[in-house]
């Protein structure tokens, strides 16, 4: 669990060592889901019954036919005891022996129909059910059977699951832990979009893609006009307000193409990254951003510039030169006032003077040098 970079793959490390360590032919870790009621399973490993998938995408129960999760949780360990596994069998739960009798059957008390009947109807002969608790509360199961025939399970292996299910919510926190730095590594703060970090990392897997296999790939820089007059006549709340907004409109207009990154780079200046849309696509869409940005309360809309791998712009080798093109056609979209996107290679191919002056050295000083400095 601690090599992996999902939950999902946590979860799998979980359950592969837990069915190991316990001798059963499956398990399964689930998630109660308080706001919709269910136990929704994660994974299952092992020998999978018909119907069964390794990561289902939608297998579910209604958290009222397992009561011993989330209820019997609450009203006999919140209070400061520590929760423990049961057995399960296609008869019920199986007896103590008798120097056991005294501290309780290893059953969960009568037995549920609905794992009897999925035991039954899946070729297994038992399971020991273990609630996996996190920062004092149900967070879900973790589920382990065995053949019909085999041993069942017995108070000493409801014990040791017990163990292994607060060894896997240690690990399942820390899984969420990384993913949560992970999350706010790679996320602005202020707009929730990507930030630049991502981006550079995403465009530098695209550009392997289009290296190898000739996948189209497209960068639209934004920069968002009006901001400094906004943030020196009516604060910087205003301002922030008008950012979020635009973020807001720059990520509905991602979603017109499948896949596509939304990002904020910094200060007044976005990007969508789109990988695979074919440029006149792209170009369409970029278009549909300029419009709606125009029609923001706030700001004087946006200056746009597209480069994309699908027009004549010369081979694309680095994100440095893909960032050039487009911070190029961007900046002459500014200063044009354009309310249109400029598209580099779209006027004389490499001759376009966007394409010119992005491949120039660079012998311009002040603010005009800072905005190649990729």
């Amino acid at each position: 669990m601690a090599a992996a970079h999902t939950p999902r793959e946590s979860a799998h490390a979980a359950a592969q060592g837990v069915r190991q360590a316990l001798g059963g032919s499956f398990a399964a870790i689930s998630k109660w889901e308080r706001e919709l009621g269910k136990l929704r399973v994660l994974v299952n490993t092992g020998e999978l019954a018909e119907g069964e998938e390794e990561f289902p995408d939608d297998e579910s129960y209604p958290v009222h036919e397992f009561p011993e999760i989330v209820g019997f949780l609450h009203e006999q360990w919140a209070g400061g005891g520590e929760p423990s596994a049961w057995v399960e069998t296609v008869e019920g739960p199986p007896p103590p022996p008798p120097w056991l009798a005294e501290e309780g059957p290893a059953g969960g008390g009568g037995g549920n129909r609905q794992r009897m009947a999925a035991l039954r109807r899946r070729g297994r002969g038992c399971c020991v059910v273990a609630p996996i608790v996190l920062h004092g509360r149900a967070w879900g199961e973790l589920y382990v059977a065995r053949r019909t025939g085999e041993p069942v399970f017995g108070r000493a292996d409801a014990d040791f699951a017990s163990v292994l299910a607060a060894v896997t919510a240690a690990g399942i926190a820390q899984t969420e832990r990384l993913a949560e730095a992970r999350r706010l590594a790679f996320t602005d703060a202020l707009t929730g979009l990507a930030n630049r970090r991502a981006v550079d990392m995403r465009l530098d897997e695209a550009l392997e893609l289009h290296r190898r296999d000739e996948v189209v790939v497209s960068l639209v820089v934004c920069d968002l006009n009006g901001l400094k007059r906004v943030n020196d006549s009516r604060g910087h709340a205003v301002g922030d307000r008008l950012l979020e907004r635009f973020g807001s409109v720059l990520s509905l207009c991602g979603a017109m193409l499948p896949g596509t990154l939304a990002a904020r780079l910094g200060g007044d200046e976005f990007c969508l990254l789109a990988v695979g849309p074919p440029a006149d696509e792209v170009v369409k869409v970029a278009g549909e951003l300029c419009d709606r940005a125009g029609e923001l309360d706030l700001g004087e809309g946006v200056a746009v510039g597209v480069a994309s791998t699908g027009d004549q712009i010369g081979p694309v080798r680095s994100a440095r030169r893909l960032f050039r093109l487009a911070d190029a056609a961007q900046y002459k979209a500014k200063a044009a006032r354009s309310g249109e996107p400029v598209v580099a290679g779209r006027h004389g191919g490499k001759d376009d003077p966007v394409v010119r002056l992005a491949d120039a050295p660079d012998r311009r000083s002040g603010p005009e040098r800072r905005r190649f400095r990729r």
